[in-house]
């Protein structure tokens, strides 16, 4: 269901990060960046795309309890959810990838969108110690957005979410 440009397969545990990667970061700048702001306009994107919505007690959990949606964006490169809450932010999140695959998928993903940005935090959260958080300032064509990658420390990895949100 996820929609991403075709990559090279070369095989192994390594390609299948890699692609899992591109798989998160192309869901991400294909609902959270284009419609970051837009929250019915990231509805109708998820409606269009077949992605059905969670289980209430899965919504919950994804928003914490927040006003949104949250659909199920799962495909054959793995599990898939894209949070939409109500205050127009939006994450795509992932059930396993590490931070090694998941940064130069996200800044490969805003370079071939042409979205200029730049590294502005990059730190361990402050809450969940065991999640480390990079934030970036992104622009293109006068919009301007905030991102967030939040990745499981370690090598093993983690759930991994890219969220986007619209900066003043």
């Amino acid at each position: 269901m996820v929609l991403r440009p075709a990559s090279a397969d070369s095989g192994g545990a390594a390609a299948s990060a890699a692609d899992k990667a591109a798989a998160l970061a192309g869901l991400f700048t294909q609902s959270c960046l284009t419609y970051a702001g837009d929250p019915a306009g990231l509805r109708a994107w998820a409606a269009g795309k077949g992605l059905p919505p969670v289980p209430e007690q899965a919504r919950k959990a994804f928003l914490l309890n927040a006003p949104g949606q949250v659909f199920d964006a799962s495909d054959d490169e793995g599990k898939f959810v894209v949070v939409s809450s109500d205050d127009g932010i939006c994450s795509a999140v992932t059930d396993v990838l590490t931070q090694a695959a998941a940064v130069p998928a996200l800044e490969a993903a805003l370079r071939a969108n042409n979205i200029a940005f730049r590294l502005v935090i990059e730190r361990d959260d402050k809450e969940i110690p065991e999640i480390h958080d990079r934030e970036y300032l992104a622009t293109r064509d006068g919009r301007i957005w905030r991102i967030l990658l939040a990745t499981v420390k370690g090598a093993a990895g983690g759930r991994a979410m890219m969220t986007g949100a619209v900066s003043p």
